[in-house]
């Protein structure tokens, strides 16, 4: 090949053929001519630079009846082709009777997904995997269709196939990378309508059967086997693959070999030969840590006057820091061979360990008689630096109260190391490698708790086990006294252990054994802070969310964020607080149990409950003000209660929407924690209101759901009826979403009749709404619904709520359609998507466009209905919305069933079920019956059986009515099969 031409103009040719033939100079496509021409192009840049014959060329472009001038017309092209390239026109040269192209490496899309495809197996070999799938993505992302698209010639046809194949190789090869992951439920809907489009690949229904198992469904994974089995012996005779056979017999067995594989990791050890040998004994049941263990270990095995301190993430007292240490360094004492000094340091004391005795002690024990060791500090270092000058030596420090303790203790000498630990995260010791130390995994607590008491006591109670460790929130030091205390008493079990661990209020109590306490190890940092920082740790322990951010914080402490933070940090660096993500903060589950005690014993009702008002207010202004963002129009938020406290600001709709669902769980449990008190009952309950995204995304419904329950009895414990019918509505709500529509009846109901007693234009207007969906969607009384639907138009319309009553107007078109009303029902819900058309209202503007999508199609409109719902479907996707998501592929699919389009049904059925369970299991079972409808005309009937039997189970544990639906199909599958084999 010649040498690669310079760009023109900065610029260089570059060609397509992953798709139509084009060429391209910098951003500026070229012209290259017919199609014929564009055979002659492709021909050549396929050959990767190598010389083409005439013959070949003719061979390729016409086959066995080529035109009498072939040989003129192959001039032509070349001649066009060159003109068309312009100045790099000499990269198509003439040589030995035939043509070439010479141009660089990368410029033609197929070999540049040569090299990705490559450096993907490279990845893969080296166990990269994200990085080997990220390669063959961007591979793939190079296709823009068929290959040399409406190319003519024998040539272009047979590399036509030779590209599909390999683009079809290269997505099996994603799919298998996607299982190995952990995509497997993601990966279902593109394999289901892959096997769809390929039914004699088995490689397809391998990956699809694993895919499924992995999902949780392994009674469609072994009916696609099935369903394979019958396909290739009734049209080729044959029998499925041994690889498919193989698998089915693993899914049989439930191999757990099946699973995601995980990296093994292993710690080495090594000989001991010691001098001084002052290292404590290590525990003999020292459990788990493998990822700490390799990284300390490491590090010490290459020091070169490497620093390493170790340090939980909050520092916390028990957490194993010490322990952790002593293992790695007994596991590392064969590269210190000169020796291992050791010193408790007592930096969680009140007094700690003075520098100056340390080095005395570590001089002495390093052979250094006392008549030659200084007095001062700075003597004693500079002589401590000189004795181990030369030597290998480890010196453990544990419990160190910050740097400035630790560094006149340190060797700083080629071949030694110190090994420290600390509740402070040294990040002023210079060249220290950090280590954060967190709480043991569930695994790994039990594995701990097991070896203390016995496998003989817990193998009958390992549920019960767990809920010991758990309570013991995972800390290694209160799961060693727990254990402790059932191994000294034989007659106790442990469902009784996990009994007295359940009470909150006594649990730091119960974890106390011999000299051991948990209370006793948090009260040493506790009694280290300032007032104003045990003022902090006391109130930022009364909220009860999984975390809080700084600016919650700094409401709760009523202080400006930068102060809070400065606050909150020395918290963090005291080991009492852990900084969870930037910006956001975490207690241990005991060390809060801590906080609120000092909170009970130091600080008054009042300051605790104004401290918690402070944040409600903060939360339900905030939550308030992404409403309005996300529902223009809407008059929710001129009902709410007033605020003292003015909420967060957003710059647009995504950084709301940002917030709220990162606020979520935080947000629901200040609702459920404040509703206790009848003096803000009213507000939690409008904070949920103000929240209904999270209950329509899906992502936390049955939270939401149990958050309403719970403040609308707070609420009628109060004698609250605002709070309580607001509540109730909310509940209604929720339940629906849900499926459960009797529920949702009762608490609907419940709600019209307080907002009525309390003149409360909430529940008046948005209940009967409610009460419509739930009749329309039930489909018990298509009558009933419209009247509450038009109650509900009326109410809203009184209100002023223009985005409610195009909300109504969409649901009515429901009703309309299953009334036979087709026309008025389409007509219906485009006034409902002009009215949110009108205002801006996104969120809104995608259910109605869901609702005119379903109106369209069941007017037979359906090419219209795909638009509508493909519109409804992205506009749903920006607003995070997976519960509507998904309901937008199941209307999607179900037209796609309609118009005969199974594969694409299959598809959307799959997507659907892939936002994991958004919806409730109601919702799931609609899923599944239409997937199963559209598998069924692919002819994949053993899988379609399979997914209305998952359906059936639902819908009668459920009591729904849908379940006659479901035994339908399935006896009329059934006698297909009968008559198939008669």
């Amino acid at each position: 090949m010649t040498a690669e031409r310079e760009p023109v103009q900065g610029q260089q040719l570059r060609f397509t053929v992953l798709g139509p033939v084009r060429a391209w100079r910098g951003d500026e496509q070229i012209h290259s001519g017919s199609p014929q021409q564009k055979a002659l192009l492709a021909a050549l840049l396929l050959r990767g630079g190598r010389t083409a014959t005439a013959p070949e060329l003719i061979d390729g472009l016409w086959g066995e009846e080529p035109p009498d001038a072939a040989v003129a017309a192959l001039r032509t092209y070349a001649s066009r082709l060159r003109k068309a390239f312009g100045p790099d026109s000499d990269v198509l040269v003439s040589e030995s009777g035939g043509y070439a192209i010479r141009i660089g490496i990368g410029a033609v899309d197929a070999e540049v997904a040569e090299q990705l495809a490559a450096e993907a197996e490279k990845a893969q070999h080296s166990g990269d995997r994200s990085r080997a799938r990220e390669l063959i993505n961007k591979a793939l992302d190079l296709w823009a269709g068929e290959p040399l698209a409406g190319l003519p010639g024998p040539y272009a046809e047979t590399q036509r196939m030779r590209l599909e194949e390999w683009h079809l190789v290269l997505v099996e090869t994603r799919l298998d990378l996607d299982l190995n992951v952990g995509f497997h439920a993601e990966a279902v809907s593109e394999l289901t309508a892959l096997t769809a489009q390929h039914p004699f690949r088995e490689r397809l229904r391998e990956l699809l059967m694993l895919a499924l198992y992995r999902s949780g469904r392994q009674a469609e994974a072994l009916a696609v086997y099935n369903d394979t089995r019958r396909l290739l012996a009734e049209e080729l005779g044959a029998d499925p693959c041994a690889e498919l056979s193989e698998l089915q017999q693993r899914i049989l067995q439930a191999d757990a070999g099946l699973a995601a594989p995980a990296d093994a990791r292993t710690s080495g050890t090594g000989p001991t030969f010691v001098r001084p040998a002052q290292l404590p004994a290590t525990v003999s049941d020292f459990t788990g840590r493998d990822a700490f263990v390799d990284e300390l270990s490491d590090q010490l095995a290459t020091a070169e006057g490497r620093v390493m301190a170790v340090s939980a993430v909050a520092g916390i007292g028990g957490v194993g820091k010490t322990t952790l240490a002593v293992h790695v360094a007994h596991a590392a004492r064969h590269h210190f061979p000169d020796g291992q000094l050791y010193v408790d340091l007592q930096g969680a004391g009140p007094v700690p360990t003075e520098p100056q005795a340390v080095l005395g002690a570590f001089l002495r024990a390093l052979g250094i008689p006392d008549s030659a060791i200084p007095k001062g500090v700075e003597e004693r270092a500079a002589l401590y630096r000189s004795t181990l000058d030369g030597r290998r030596v480890l010196a453990l420090l544990d419990n160190a109260r910050d740097a400035a303790q630790v560094r006149p203790l340190l060797p700083g000498t080629e071949g030694c190391a110190a090994l420290i630990t600390s509740r402070a995260r040294m990040v002023d010791l210079e060249s220290a490698h950090l280590v954060d130390l967190d709480v043991m995994s569930p695994e790994e607590a039990l594995v701990l708790f097991t070896r203390i008491v016995g496998e003989e006591r817990v193998s009958s109670e390992r549920d019960a086990a767990m809920d010991v460790v758990a309570a013991c929130g995972f800390l290694p030091l209160a799961i060693r006294i727990a254990a402790s205390r059932l191994a000294s008493r034989r007659t106790w079990t442990v469902s009784f252990l996990a009994r007295k661990l359940a009470d909150e209020r006594r649990r730091l109590d119960e974890l106390r054994a011999g000299d051991l306490a948990v209370r006793a190890t948090f009260e040493l940092g506790y009694g280290q802070l300032e007032p104003q920082q045990a003022r902090a740790f006391r109130l930022l322990g009364l909220a009860d969310g999984p975390d809080i951010s700084l600016a919650a914080a700094a409401v709760i402490l009523d202080m400006d964020t930068f102060d809070a933070e400065e606050l909150i940090e020395s918290l963090v660096d005291a080991s009492l607080l852990e900084s969870a993500a930037p910006g956001r903060y975490r207690y241990h589950d005991l060390v809060r149990l801590y906080a609120r005690d000092c909170a009970e014993r130091d600080q008054s009702m009042a300051d605790r409950e104004a401290a918690m008002s402070r944040l409600l207010d903060f939360y339900l202004a905030t939550a308030a003000r992404v409403y309005a963002l996300e529902r223009p129009g809407d008059r929710l938020v001129d009902h709410l209660a007033p605020t003292e406290r003015p909420g967060l600001d957003f710059p647009d709709q995504g950084a709301a929407l940002d917030w709220l669902f990162t606020e979520a769980d935080c947000l629901l449990a200040c609702a459920q924690q404040t509703a206790s008190s009848a003096a803000m009952v009213r507000r939690a309950a409008d904070l949920v209101a103000a929240a209904p995204d999270i209950a329509e995304s899906g992502v936390n419904s049955r939270r939401y759901e149990a958050v309403a329950a719970a403040v609308g009895d707070a609420a009628r414990k109060a004698g609250d009826l605002q709070a309580e019918g607001r509540a109730r509505t909310l509940l209604a709500h929720a339940l629906s979403l849900a499926g459960r529509y009797d529920d949702a009846e009762e608490q609907a109901k419940t709600a019209w009749e307080l907002g009525r007693a309390a003149e409360d234009p909430v529940p008046t207007s948005r209940v009967p709404n409610q009460l419509g969906i739930i009749f329309a969607l039930s489909r018990r009384s298509p009558e009933q619904a419209e009247k509450y639907l038009l109650q509900a138009i009326e109410a809203f319309r009184k209100d002023g709520n223009r985005p409610g009553e195009a909300s109504a107007l969409g649901n009515l078109s429901r009703v309309l359609l299953e009334t036979d009303r087709a026309h008025s029902a389409v007509d219906t819900a485009r006034q409902g998507v002009q009215i949110l058309g009108s205002l801006g209202h996104v969120m809104r503007l995608a259910t109605g466009k869901y609702q005119l999508g379903i109106a369209l199609s069941g007017s037979g409109k359906h090419a219209e209905a795909l638009t509508e719902l493909t519109e409804a479907l992205t506009l749903l996707q920006e607003c995070r919305q997976p519960l509507w998501e998904g309901m937008a592929h199941q209307r999607l699919a179900e037209v796609h069933l309609t118009m005969h389009q199974a594969a694409q049904a299959a598809a959307h059925a799959e997507q659907a079920l892939a936002l994991r369970g958004h919806g409730g299991e109601w919702r799931r079972a609609i899923v599944l019956t239409v997937l199963g409808k559209a598998l069924s005309q692919l002819r994949q009937s053993g899988r379609a059986e399979a997914c209305w039997q998952e359906a059936l189970s639902i819908h009668e544990r459920l009591g729904a009515a849908e379940a006659d639906e479901v035994r339908r199909l399935l006896a009329a599958s059934a006698t297909a099969a009968t008559a198939a084999t008669a």
